[in-house]
C-alpha cells in the first residue's frame, strides 16, 4: 500500500462514509483498494494535458505549472455536500500555507472530473460559491478521455452512482518536475499534512544549488518554519535558529581548544 501514517489512516476511516453524499454506493468502489491505487501513484509523472479554465482559456497541466509545486484537487460540481466542504477546507489550508511559504510559492488547480457536467461555467459557479478568488488557483474542465488520463496519473478513481459519484477525497501535491510527491486525504485534514510536503519542495529550490549562502538560507527557512499547535498556524521560530547557532559556536570553540592543546602538546614534546 505504501507508507501511510496512522493519522492519515484515521482520517481516511473518518471520511470514508462521506466519499459520496448519497447513501447508495457502487459495488465496484472499494476504499481500501482506492487508497492502494492512490499511494501507488506517488513517484509517477503527470502528463501535459490540455484543459480549459473557468474563463475559457487553455491551460497545459505540465507546461504552465513547471518550476513550482502544484496542488491538484478533484471534485464534481453537482456535489452539494462533500466537495464544497473539501474545497472550503482547502481554501483555509492554502491560505495558511501561503502565509508561511510565500504568496507565489506554489499553485493550486481544482479539476472537475464529471466531464459531462463540469463545464467552465459550472466550475466558475462552483469556485464563486466556495469563495475562491486567489489568482494562483484555477478551476479546470476537460473532456472525459483527458479526465481518465489525469485520474490515472494521480491515482484517483471514481465510480458513478445513481445520484452522484463514489471517490476518495484526496489532494495531490506535485513537485516542480511534474511528479506526484504526496497525497493528502480527507474532507478535512490537519494543516501539516499539506504544508509539510509543500515546505520541503518550496525550500529546496533548484536555484540554490551551488550557492552556499542561498542553500544555507533555504535550510534555515526549512527547519525554522514550524507548526504551532496552539495557534493552528505556521511561524518562523527564531529560537531554533539561535539554538543551532549556539550549538555550532560551542562545537567551533571546542575544536579551537583541542587544536591549541594539540599544538601545545607537540611543542612540549619537541622541547
Amino acid at each position: 500500500m505504501g507508507k501511510v501514517t496512522f493519522k492519515v489512516l484515521l482520517g481516511l476511516i473518518a471520511m470514508a462514509p462521506l466519499a459520496s453524499p448519497f447513501a447508495q454506493t457502487d459495488e465496484r468502489y472499494d476504499p481500501d483498494r482506492a487508497l492502494e491505487i492512490s499511494q501507488a501513484a506517488v513517484g509517477g509523472t503527470i502528463g501535459d494535458y490540455e484543459l480549459i479554465d473557468r474563463d475559457g482559456n487553455t491551460v497545459h497541466l505540465r507546461q504552465d505549472y513547471a518550476g513550482k509545486p502544484l496542488v491538484i484537487s478533484m471534485i464534481f460540481t453537482s456535489c452539494h455536500h462533500v466537495c464544497p466542504m473539501t474545497t472550503k477546507h482547502l481554501v483555509n489550508s492554502v491560505r495558511a500555507a501561503r502565509d508561511a511559504l510565500g504568496a507565489d510559492s506554489f499553485d493550486v488547480v481544482t479539476i472537475g472530473f464529471d466531464a459531462a457536467n463540469d463545464s467552465p461555467e459550472a466550475m466558475r459557479t462552483f469556485a464563486r460559491e466556495q469563495g475562491v478568488d486567489a489568482r494562483n488557483w484555477k478551476f479546470l474542465s476537460a473532456p472525459a478521455a483527458t479526465i481518465d488520463q489525469i485520474s490515472n496519473d494521480l491515482g484517483f478513481i471514481f465510480f458513478p452512482t445513481p445520484r452522484g459519484f463514489d471517490h476518495l477525497n484526496q489532494s495531490t501535491v506535485i513537485d516542480r518536475g511534474g511528479s506526484v510527491y504526496r497525497q493528502v486525504y480527507g474532507v478535512t485534514f490537519e494543516l501539516p499534512w499539506l504544508v509539510e510536503p509543500l515546505k520541503e519542495l518550496v525550500f529546496n529550490r533548484p536555484e540554490s544549488a551551488g550557492s552556499i549562502a542561498s542553500s544555507l538560507f533555504d535550510r534555515i527557512r526549512l527547519f525554522c518554519t514550524v507548526y504551532d499547535a496552539n495557534s493552528g498556524r505556521y511561524e518562523f521560530d527564531n529560537s531554533l535558529f539561535f539554538t543551532m547557532f549556539a550549538g555550532f559556536t560551542v562545537i567551533f570553540a571546542v575544536f579551537i581548544y583541542l587544536f591549541r592543546e594539540i599544538r601545545l602538546a607537540r611543542r612540549s614534546k619537541r622541547s
